[in-house]
């Protein structure tokens, strides 16, 4: 079930610092989960400067399997994740895991207001082009998830300068840049 009453103690978008809105550094975060035609289905974390995505495989988009598959993405770069932004699907419920394994902030948009993650809402819009939607993941591996994520992150952005994702995210320190 869906819903901000289901999770106590949970931070809403309004208690992000600005800075996270100006994208005004590395280690802003969104995430999402695509789902297929069955119970399987991917978890996707963007950083919000630099577009870089993360894709994950989930047998069943649950909150344990959501949770396990973010860590595992993301333990390695703990130290470049500063907030996540998601939105109230049960999935995320097992956010306080993930804040604690990230050593991060982990907030929560309004019910129903997907623009207020926007990067990872057009994110996933981009993933759609190999696994449009009415078309089961099952068949999905780990593998083929980051193949996926290689392009968007290698595909030059008008709004980066003509960068890709993981030149940005390569070349910019985690500390607040001037804008």
């Amino acid at each position: 079930m869906r819903g901000d009453r289901h999770v106590a103690d949970k931070k809403m978008i309004g208690e992000r610092p600005a800075m996270v809105e100006r994208r005004s550094r590395i280690g802003d975060w969104e995430i999402d989960t695509v789902h297929g035609t069955t119970k399987a289905g991917v978890v996707t974390i963007v950083e919000r400067r630099s577009g870089l995505v993360r894709i994950g495989k989930l047998k069943r988009i649950t909150k344990e399997q959501t949770e396990k598959r973010t860590i595992k993405l993301c333990i390695r770069e703990k130290d470049r994740i500063k907030t996540i932004t998601s939105d109230n699907g049960g999935e995320f419920h097992g956010y306080r895991r993930i804040d604690k394994a990230l050593e991060t902030n982990i907030y929560f948009a309004l019910p129903h207001h997907a623009w207020e993650r926007g990067t990872d809402e057009n994110t996933n819009g981009l993933i759609r082009q190999y696994r449009p939607k009415g078309m089961s993941l099952d068949d999905l591996v780990q593998s083929t998830c980051t193949r996926i994520a290689k392009t968007p992150n290698n595909r030059p952005r008008k709004r980066l300068g003509f960068k890709t994702p993981n030149e940005i995210y390569d070349q910019l320190p985690v500390v607040a840049l001037q804008t």
